[in-house]
């Protein structure tokens, strides 16, 4: 799992917190954040360069003319998609968590009025009763 991204390197992909992705001139440069530890005042990262792919493609529908374009490289794409499945990855984690907090909570206040509820029904019960 992760075969394009321990190919450059990355012994521990599940360590990876985010990556951010920018062109410059011919090339693509792919930075990527690790989880920084506690003792750690800025998150470890490694910068990747890699060279855009040329292509020479027609230009018109006619096939008379032909331009040169650029586009991200093979790799790079394998690599982006690793990276994309770890970051969802810990996104739904994230919000999972959210949603489980958010459960506690609301039921920690279902719970608290439901209490309450029952309180002052006994009251009602003890103050009749004398």
């Amino acid at each position: 799992m992760y075969d394009s991204l321990k190919s450059q390197g990355i012994a521990n992909p599940d360590d990876i917190d985010r990556y951010s992705l920018r062109q410059e001139a011919n090339n693509d440069i792919l930075k990527i954040y690790f989880r920084k530890d506690k003792d750690e005042f800025f998150a470890k990262s490694v910068k990747f360069k890699y060279p855009r792919q040329r292509k020479t493609v027609v230009s018109d529908g006619i096939g008379q003319g032909y331009k040169e374009v650029q586009e991200i490289s093979p790799n790079l794409r394998y690599v982006i998609d690793e990276l994309d499945q770890l970051c969802l990855r810990d996104q739904i984690e994230i919000d999972l968590k959210r949603k489980i907090l958010n459960d506690l909570q609301h039921l920690e206040s279902v719970v608290t009025h439901k209490i309450k509820e029952i309180e002052a029904d006994l009251e009602k019960l003890t103050s009749n009763g004398r």
